[in-house]
């Protein structure tokens, strides 16, 4: 009895400083050891919301009614992410491009209501990347508008109004302006002559009446479901070269146009695979 007494008064013993700390809420992990689980989640995220600035905190307050989109700050209207910006079907109505943080790599500004793309919209983001402005409203782009982006490679203006492209800048490897109102006049037969290391180029469900000039490095073209009536053997090989090759054009649909691809022959003997069209 009496050492059963000595064990329980030493454990007692013992554990009382352990309580105390507890109840202080001092309790913290042996050095040298770390936490596991679930336990060490729910301790690394009381401590980052704790040091989180007020001023970092999500602002919860109304949006004025008959607010504008351009009234708010571009991260509070959109998901800024390292140099990504995502501003997707944005509420209130996004009507132009908003204003970006300086390093911003890669704009998605897809299903919004932009109507107009001015040369001042992205000129001091030379960093751009990457551009997505699918699914606007977009039916004037001012011709400088693109122009002065180094580093621009990919750039999407499909499902808009346009019928005129502007410049594009050199660097360019993939460009789409599907389902748009574009006709050969307002896409100059140089609009992609200059840019060397384009490889996708989408023009597809336009008004287009004739195949423009294609880049040599270009493998996917898509110009289905346009007003294109003939073409020759100077649209994808060269007359006055018998030998010339286009082994990189590995993918050209002119499907939904008018043009009967059997009545010109000679014009894909440079070509790999013929183009996806009518042949009768």
């Amino acid at each position: 009895m009496a050492s059963g007494m000595r064990a329980l008064v030493l454990t007692c013993v013992l554990l009382a400083p352990w309580l105390a700390a507890g109840s202080r809420g001092d309790v913290r992990p042996a050095a040298g050891r770390r936490l596991g689980g679930f336990g060490a989640n729910d301790f690394k995220w009381t401590r980052a919301r704790r040091a989180l600035p007020s001023a970092d905190e999500a602002d919860n307050s109304p949006i004025p009614a008959g607010g504008d989109a351009a009234d708010l700050p571009t991260c509070l209207l959109c998901v800024c992410l390292t140099r990504s910006v995502y501003c997707e079907e944005v509420s209130p109505d996004m009507t132009a491009v908003p204003t970006l943080p300086k390093e911003t790599a890669y704009l998605y500004a897809r299903f919004n209501k932009i109507k107009k793309i001015n040369t001042r919209d992205f000129a001091d983001i030379v960093t751009l990347k990457r551009i997505d402005l699918t699914g606007n409203l977009i039916s004037e782009i001012e011709d400088g508008a693109f122009a002065k982006l180094p580093l621009l490679e990919e750039l999407s203006l499909a499902d808009n109004r346009l019928v005129k492209l502007p410049a594009l800048p050199a660097k360019l490897m993939s460009f789409n302006a599907n389902n748009n109102l574009l006709k050969t006049k307002g896409v100059k037969a140089t609009a992609f002559k200059k840019l060397a290391g384009l490889v996708n180029l989408y023009l597809a469900d336009n008004e287009i009446e004739a195949v423009p000039q294609i880049p040599e490095k270009v493998r996917t073209l898509h110009l289905q479901n346009n007003n294109i009536t003939d073409v020759n053997i100077n649209t994808f090989c060269r007359s006055n070269d018998t030998y010339y090759l286009r082994p990189s054009l590995s993918e050209v649909r002119l499907d939904g146009n008018p043009v009967v691809l059997s009545k010109y022959p000679d014009s894909f003997t440079c070509m790999t695979v013929l183009p996806i069209g009518r042949y009768r």
